[in-house]
């Protein structure tokens, strides 16, 4: 965290509220988190992961842009799911699960990106009983909602 301004630590903060596993976490909680956030920088066309990865980390990106999508054989067949650009965040449910990543992700441009790893949020979490009551509150009422859709369709 040594390399981040006020304003980083402002942005990040205000992104932690919107994202609903970290929603319900208190300040304290979220300044925590912040401690353990890197700042990346990757090249143009870098993948950040493959559909299939197991997740071992949560983005948020400070600049550039990122690409979302599907392989396919051919770049031309690849099916395109969003652009993500500056202040937005993917990767958030490699952090309390072990599925696969359920999409690729590319830079467009030059890209910084905030990452969490799921290693230090999980051993953050751990060690935190009221975070860990939050965040597992937070879980089961995905699982419910989860599996609630997968029985409708």
């Amino acid at each position: 965290m040594s390399d981040m301004s006020q304003e980083d630590i402002t942005t990040i903060l205000n992104i932690l509220k919107q994202i609903p596993l970290m929603a319900d976490l208190n300040e304290e909680d979220h300044h925590e988190i912040i401690k353990h956030i890197t700042l990346e920088l990757y090249p143009p066309e870098h993948v950040i992961f493959n559909e299939g990865d197991i997740g071992d980390a949560f983005y948020i990106i400070k600049s550039g842009m990122v690409r979302v999508y599907h392989p396919a054989a051919s770049e031309a067949e690849e099916v395109e799911v969003a652009t993500l650009g500056n202040n937005d965040f993917f990767g958030e449910m490699a952090l309390i699960g072990e599925k696969p990543r359920n999409a690729s992700t590319k830079t467009v441009e030059e890209t910084q990106c905030f990452r969490l790893a799921k290693d230090d949020f999980i051993q953050l979490v751990s060690s935190n009983p009221n975070m860990a009551s939050r965040i597992s509150k937070e879980f089961l009422s995905r699982l419910k909602v989860n599996t609630r859709n997968e029985n409708q369709g």
